[in-house]
């Protein structure tokens, strides 16, 4: 396959993506032979779809040229349309367009483009890594203990219930509650899982003591009790991840509009 063709089929694969991105699903063909009204003309890329009952069609003309476009070009091709008629035209190429090639397309409505891979300076202004650290840290309790205020135990629970004080609490860590002086929920115990420090010099082997002043927690077996606080033993991972979006070595292809000025870069 020549230099010719290659680059051909290159501007084939990036407008099928083009359309693919915009939910077109048509096929675009390499290489098509369409009759105008007077002969046949080879169309290096071509599709067409319907929309609303309209009929599009476009033919790109590929110029791998390593100097810029002249205006008899952009006239010869203008001709293979008019010729052809009801078609839209564009012409890539990967240097430029001179002047005259320039104003001609732009009065014939004919869209002019470069079409190439990427070239250092096109990232000046532009960001061209993006790179993401993500540190996920995760605690796990190994043991809950909660310090009731045994003073007021004193003066709020039975002779039998001071005899040998047995306090219940069970279930999952979300739905073990510490409680305010007004018996609403303040926080439960996977929210104070949570809220836990970090050290990273000791990752294990942690214990951390949560102190309150007018806290309950609400037992099976004696109700509603106050606590001093809760002392949480938990041992915390650390877990670190790297994204890198490198957009210089990810971009395929750089797209540009020579009349608007309007660049895409293609991944």
């Amino acid at each position: 396959m020549n230099e010719n063709t290659k680059y051909e089929k290159f501007a084939q694969e990036i407008y099928q993506e083009f359309l693919s991105e915009d939910g077109i699903t048509t096929e675009i063909k390499h290489d098509v032979k369409l009759q105008g009204k007077s002969t046949k003309h080879q169309i290096d890329v071509y599709w067409e779809y319907t929309f609303a009952g309209v009929n599009h069609k476009v033919a790109i003309e590929c110029k791998n040229y390593s100097r810029k476009i002249s205006v008899g070009i952009v006239r010869d091709f203008y001709g293979v349309l008019s010729d052809i008629g009801n078609i839209n035209g564009v012409i890539v190429t990967t240097v430029g367009y001179q002047k005259g090639a320039k104003d001609y397309a732009e009065h014939h409505g004919i869209n002019l483009k470069v079409l190439r891979i990427p070239k250092p300076e096109d990232w000046k202004g532009r960001i061209k890594s993006i790179q993401t650290n993500v540190s996920i840290i995760t605690h796990e309790a190994k043991e809950y203990f909660v310090q009731l205020d045994l003073n007021w135990c004193k003066g709020n629970l039975t002779q039998n219930q001071m005899d040998s004080i047995d306090v219940k609490l069970s279930g999952l860590n979300n739905q073990m509650w510490i409680y305010d002086e007004n018996n609403k929920p303040f926080k439960n115990f996977l929210q104070l899982q949570d809220e836990l420090p970090v050290d990273n010099k000791k990752l294990n082997d942690n214990s951390h003591f949560y102190k309150y002043d007018n806290m309950f927690v609400k037992s099976e077996n004696c109700g509603f009790i106050k606590i001093i606080g809760v002392n949480v033993k938990f041992n915390t991972s650390i877990c670190s991840q790297r994204w890198v979006l490198d957009a210089e070595h990810t971009t395929k292809a750089i797209l540009k509009d020579v009349l608007t000025g309007e660049m895409k870069f293609i991944k």
